[in-house]
């Protein structure tokens, strides 16, 4: 029998990063509504974070905000501490946060370049080994879970697709699949499973622009075979169900979320 959704994850603590707004906050809310109780990390913006777990809260779930820069290894480990103290213990991490610092390749600093991988990269590999340390710390929970832990990373088309003008972003997200894949690996004898995302073009804060007007929208979905532009609920949709005990065959896996961005639709007419 399939599991309602509303208690699909019932009984589970999850913790996720960058959750204040855009994906992390559709994600988080997803995972509340059905059935975990949710960390949900932010940076700048503490009213945001405090929206989001009221929101959670109205609908009827657990939320708790936890302020944590996830480039830095005290930060990080202090969180896990918190949601741990507060939860005693966690079921899931999904390691979402992530920024673009935009340049042209030949101006590119080595300060834009540092400040994406510090965030996109490091910041996920500190988030899933804290996270596959407290799995490990806690031992198995049948009853609550199939897996030890699921450890679910925000990759992005990006890391398969080049990308002009952001190759400090595109190659976090390279770094994010090969990371992923090789935690995967070393972890799934432990019954640990790893898998990521990678959306396509989704209405969110860090891309605004390239969607907010009519012009703007249109010129997008050339490269959208679907011809629709992606939603954050869309994410937060197949995050639930990819850390849900009805994905439990899947580990290693980068599953795009895109309307056939990666399908190179420049190619549809022959190239």
């Amino acid at each position: 029998m399939p599991t309602p959704e509303s208690s699909r994850l019932a009984g589970q603590f999850a913790l996720v990063t960058g959750a204040s707004s855009g994906i992390g906050a559709a994600v988080a809310k997803t995972l509340a509504a059905q059935g975990a109780a949710v960390v949900v990390n932010y940076i700048g913006n503490p009213d945001a974070a405090d929206a989001v777990v009221q929101e959670i809260a109205a609908a009827g779930g657990t939320a708790l905000a936890i302020m944590a820069d996830v480039s830095k290894e005290d930060q990080v480990q202090a969180m896990f501490k918190q949601a741990v103290a507060h939860f005693g213990t966690l079921h899931i991490v999904v390691a979402n946060a992530g920024i673009q610092v935009d340049s042209g390749f030949v101006d590119m600093t080595l300060a834009q370049w540092q400040k994406v991988i510090d965030v996109n990269l490091t910041g996920q590999f500190l988030c899933l080994r804290e996270g596959a340390r407290e799995f490990i710390r806690r031992g198995p929970q049948p009853e609550v879970s199939k897996a030890l832990g699921k450890l679910l990373c925000m990759s992005s088309v990006h890391e398969v697709i080049p990308w002009a003008g952001h190759v400090n972003y595109a190659t976090s997200k390279g770094g994010i699949m090969q990371l992923m894949k090789s935690a995967a690996q070393e972890l799934a004898p432990q019954k640990i499973r790893v898998n990521a995302i990678g959306p396509g073009a989704i209405k969110t804060p860090i891309n605004h622009d390239a969607w907010a007007t009519p012009e703007a929208e249109a010129k997008l979905l050339t490269l959208i075979p679907y011809n629709r532009v992606g939603v954050p609920e869309d994410i937060g949709q197949l995050a639930a169900w990819l850390v849900s005990d009805e994905a439990d065959y899947i580990t290693g896996q980068t599953i795009f979320m895109d309307g056939g961005m990666t399908l190179y639709p420049g190619f549809a007419t022959g190239g």
